[in-house]
């Protein structure tokens, strides 16, 4: 019997040691694969993040990024430009996934060929439009507000009518935000139906 349990013994201090030594290396080696998992999903969200990621798919390529390149956030004398992400995209993180998240399903509608030609994404685009419009709406316009911001908007170089629906306080008041009246701004209108 005492050899048995001098045998347990030796075994448990054996066991002891390998855990204790197999603990800082299983925690190293999970520390980098966090890392790897970590660098790689970040730049994936950075890849999926560009214009011609955005343009990859025709059915945006052919007809929104052709409208948005006549658009004075394409072109402008001062040579600044809004690229799509710029404007669908929020910058911070947490609004950045839900919307990633988002554009999986219009990713699936592609794939599932729902508007896949011009005339389908014609199709669409009302109820297409009408989402982002939402969003926008939702996060008082948050993506316009990266680039635009009343604090810095000279008004008194504006026209009466703009400086006018530009008062802060006014569009406070009517609860409105840039998408309420810049609809259209950087794409056709859809027709209603």
């Amino acid at each position: 019997m005492s050899k048995i349990k001098e045998m347990w013994a030796r075994l448990w201090v054996v066991s002891k040691k390998r855990w204790m030594i197999g603990l800082p290396i299983g925690a190293l080696v999970m520390f980098i694969v966090g890392i790897l998992f970590w660098g790689g999903f970040h730049t994936v969200l950075e890849l999926t993040n560009t214009e011609s990621f955005c343009i990859s798919c025709h059915e945006m390529k052919d007809t929104v990024y052709q409208e948005y390149k006549t658009t004075i956030h394409f072109k402008n004398p001062a040579g600044v430009k809004a690229s799509c992400p710029d404007c669908h995209v929020p910058r911070p993180w947490l609004y950045k996934i839900r919307r990633k998240i988002q554009a999986s399903n219009e990713l699936f509608h592609s794939f599932l060929g729902t508007i896949d030609t011009p005339e389908k994404f014609e199709d669409h685009r009302l109820e297409l439009a009408t989402h982002v419009w939402k969003v926008m709406k939702d996060s008082d316009s948050r993506e316009c507000k990266n680039c635009h911001s009343f604090e810095v908007m000279d008004r008194d170089k504006q026209s009466k009518r703009a400086s006018k629906k530009h008062d802060p306080k006014r569009i406070a008041e009517r609860g409105e935000t840039c998408i309420d009246c810049h609809k259209g701004i950087a794409h056709h209108l859809p027709k209603e139906e």
